[in-house]
């Protein structure tokens, strides 16, 4: 694809009316977020890594999901849904992947996309999906699942799918199953890390945050734009991390463990936050890791990122627990009084608010 076929037009679509940046070798590293990085790099350093995944290839029904989506979905072409095989063209252009991975569209009310493949990453999309999302919004999630197969998340979704299913299978097995449940937790909260960093590839593929955050919303509310706003469904978030007490921050917890994406208005949020960074400026100025400096990268260092960035996370949110965790590390006093503080969104049994360092601490659960 040219630089002309990227700005005029080309296939049976018209390009967006403004330049588009492109990342000539382009590191995933650039937009991974420091946990999915973090492990990444350690996985790709890890010896005998790839002929362990090749091995176990043997197991896993990646050549059943190749021939099931070959003989009964549609795969995207020239000839067959056009303007979404543009659309991955122009994705792995902007990502520059040389190899263009297979597409395909198959039969499904629920929206949904995904990249799996241990050989070869495969893109599958639903007609859900594929209804629901205009054309800048789909083409942030072609984006998105173009950065899954830059990353190489493909291969790993793919083992936890295999997990998942095979811990059902053993669950008769008593210690088999739990061994089996604590791998398949562990790689979920890898995948949520890496779903936050396939939004940022679709945020550098489709350079447009408005069109990402309609897609978010429409997948939380469906096709009725008409009816909700940005601000306010960002507001969700906001209320969803600070709101209530340590008994609510529980309850996230273990709402969240058995999910492999993050929920929607947490991914909105997190989004915007990083389009608003100076690493996300930087990127788009040009200034980016690239792929051939991969081999060089230290796990070390990449274990360092990844720490400074959970704890900033920790430092900065407003969730109740996350609190008390800062408020611990700063040293301050009356753990009792501040343990019974959040669990009560902030009163003490006598009615008289707790104190602390930044003052008494209101009814809402923020301390």
């Amino acid at each position: 694809m040219t630089d002309q076929d990227r700005d005029g037009t080309y296939g049976t679509e018209k390009q967006p009316a403004r330049s588009r940046r492109r990342f000539p070798g382009i590191s995933s590293r650039a937009y991974e977020h420091p946990a999915d990085r973090s492990a990444l790099v350690a996985l790709r350093k890890l010896s005998g890594f790839d002929t362990v995944f090749k091995a176990l290839s043997g197991l896993l029904p990646e050549r059943s999901l190749r021939l099931l989506f070959l003989s009964d979905s549609v795969r995207v072409s020239e000839a067959q849904f056009p303007r979404l095989h543009t659309m991955l063209l122009d994705a792995c252009y902007i990502l520059d992947l040389e190899k263009v991975p297979p597409m395909y569209v198959t039969q499904n009310p629920v929206p949904n996309a995904m990249c799996v493949g241990l050989d070869e990453p495969i893109i599958v999309v639903t007609t859900g999906l594929v209804e629901l999302l205009d054309e800048e919004e789909m083409r942030a999630v072609v984006g998105h699942e173009v950065g899954h197969a830059l990353s190489g998340h493909s291969v790993y979704r793919t083992v936890l799918l295999f997990l998942t299913s095979l811990a059902v299978k053993v669950a008769w097995i008593p210690l088999g199953n739990v061994a089996i449940m604590a791998i398949v937790t562990a790689l979920r909260e890898w995948f949520r890390k890496s779903e936050l960093s396939a939004d940022r590839a679709g945020l550098l593929v489709g350079q447009d945050l408005s069109a990402s955050m309609r897609g978010l919303m429409k997948m939380a509310g469906g096709n009725h734009l008409h009816e909700m706003n940005t601000d306010a469904f960002l507001a969700q978030a906001e209320e969803y991390e600070a709101g209530g007490d340590l008994r609510d921050s529980v309850l996230k917890i273990l709402n969240v463990l058995p999910r492999t994406h993050p929920f929607t208005t947490v991914r909105a949020a997190e989004l915007k936050r990083w389009s608003e960074s100076r690493d996300y400026q930087r990127l788009m100025d040009g200034h980016y890791p690239r792929r051939d400096e991969d081999k060089d990268t230290k796990v070390s260092d990449s274990f360092r990122q990844s720490a400074s960035g959970y704890a900033e996370e920790v430092r900065t949110s407003k969730d109740p627990l996350m609190k008390l965790v800062t408020d611990l590390a700063d040293g301050a006093g009356d753990l009792g009084g501040r343990l019974r503080d959040r669990f009560t969104g902030g009163n003490r049994p006598n009615g008289n608010p707790g104190t602390g360092p930044e003052g008494p601490s209101g009814g809402d659960g923020r301390g």
